[in-house]
């Protein structure tokens, strides 16, 4: 028995399913978890003395790679001085400023310690300043763990929502309407049955949570438009893509102006931490300064903004401009492989940010991520992951790149790939 499986049975004592996040399990891919001990840049390394070649980079923060030597001294020196004061410190303000000055059309900014605190926050402030009660997400769309996030579609068409979850009531979930990305009609026939009763729109602007799938062209402008001809908000969750696929993520990538906005993963550097923003005449609204109460005894917490600070503070135009070559290079010898196979496998890239599908063609919303060979995903993976690389243990999930990954490395991913794709087809 490997230590991992050791470690497995151990955890499963006394922590629910043996993991402190359901996605960890590897449940829908079989076998055991590697359990890691340590990262550094592009790799890390499990309980069994593995090394894997790290394509989910703790599910999009690492940027940088694991253990960067500057966000570590910079994260230890800040950690001598305290670890939490429960009080204001000059950090947050400047983690706000450069997350302000960096995105386009951004005025205030309050700091959380998760991404889920952030989307339910700026749920709640488009309810405050509207009024109203339901909002609409996207099928596929993963906005955290909050009640009204939880739903799945009901029978009524992509409408009305139902709890996925136990412990979700349905007096929830009735606030919760549902559309499919991507789909610009499924959104209008939501607000005509709802005309005067829906807060927000909340979207992920590139679906990360189905795999990697950007948004069909004009599809972000339209869904704006059609919110404001209702009077009700765009919210742009960007806890995967902010800071993750542009310097100021896909409100410049894809020059769109919400009304809120939520971040989380990059800000953090790999340490816990979320913030949510947006117009000042709504995010003035937010307590103190306005009726709309939200608080957190560690927001702002200096050890993670510090880290954050440290991230973001590396993440120049040259910075991108790499991870787009590595990204491209990447996007070329899968394709490369596919045509050569002449196999049934599509794929989607935005920036660092990829996802391989094992379809024909390259999926446009979760309903067609439904289509995918599932089994096929799941042998390729466990293949993978023999040979040394880490990827993510779903097909519904993205992968990402760091800088600290080299051309050389995807050439190792890439003939992986190959010879992967041989014993599963």
């Amino acid at each position: 028995m490997s230590k991992s499986q050791e470690l497995m049975q151990r955890a499963q004592k006394s922590i629910p399913g043996g993991v402190n996040s359901p996605v960890r399990a590897y449940k829908s891919v079989g076998g055991t978890p590697p359990f890691i001990t340590h990262a550094e840049g592009a790799y890390i390394f499990d309980a069994d003395g593995n090394r894997y070649l790290d394509f989910v980079g703790s599910w999009g923060p690492m940027i940088l790679g694991h253990a960067h030597p500057e966000t570590l001294s910079a994260v230890m020196d800040r950690a001598k001085q305290g670890l939490s004061f429960g009080a204001p410190t000059e950090l947050e303000i400047d983690l706000a400023e450069l997350i302000i000055d960096r995105v386009p059309g951004l005025e205030m900014v309050r700091l959380v310690n998760s991404g889920t605190e952030a989307t339910m926050s700026a749920i709640r402030v488009a309810r405050g300043v509207t009024g109203r009660d339901k909002f609409i997400k996207f099928d596929g769309n993963y906005h955290g763990h909050a009640d009204a996030f939880l739903i799945a579609a009901g029978s009524g068409a992509m409408t009305l929502g139902e709890p996925n979850s136990p412990g979700v009531p349905r007096g929830t979930a009735a606030d919760t309407l549902l559309a499919q990305f991507n789909d610009l009609d499924s959104v209008e026939r939501v607000f005509k049955e709802h005309p005067e009763q829906i807060a927000a729109v909340i979207v992920e602007p590139v679906n990360g949570n189905t795999g990697c799938i950007p948004p069909k062209q004009n599809f972000l402008h339209d869904l704006k438009e059609l919110c404001h001809q209702y009077g009700s908000l765009l919210i742009l969750d960007e806890v995967m893509t902010g800071f993750r696929i542009a310097a100021g993520g896909a409100i410049e990538r894809y020059s769109i102006d919400p009304d809120l906005v939520t971040y989380g993963k990059v800000i953090g550097g790999g340490m816990p931490i979320g913030a949510y923003g947006g117009k000042r005449e709504y995010m003035e609204q937010v307590a103190p300064a306005g009726p709309i109460y939200q608080a957190g005894t560690l927001s702002g917490n200096p050890v993670a903004v510090t880290a954050g600070m440290e991230t973001l503070k590396r993440l120049t135009s040259d910075t991108y401009e790499s991870l787009e070559q590595l990204g491209q290079q990447l996007e070329n010898g899968i394709q490369s492989i596919v045509e050569t196979k002449d196999l049934p496998l599509s794929q989607h890239r935005v920036g660092s940010m990829f996802t391989l599908f094992f379809m024909p063609n390259a999926p446009t919303n979760t309903l067609d991520v439904a289509k995918c060979d599932i089994d096929r995903f799941n042998q390729y993976f466990n293949i993978m992951l023999d040979k040394g690389i880490y990827l993510a243990p779903s097909q519904y999930e993205a992968g990402f790149l760091s800088t600290a990954h080299q051309p050389e490395d995807i050439d190792v991913f890439l003939n992986h790939m190959d010879s992967a794709l041989d014993s599963v087809y």
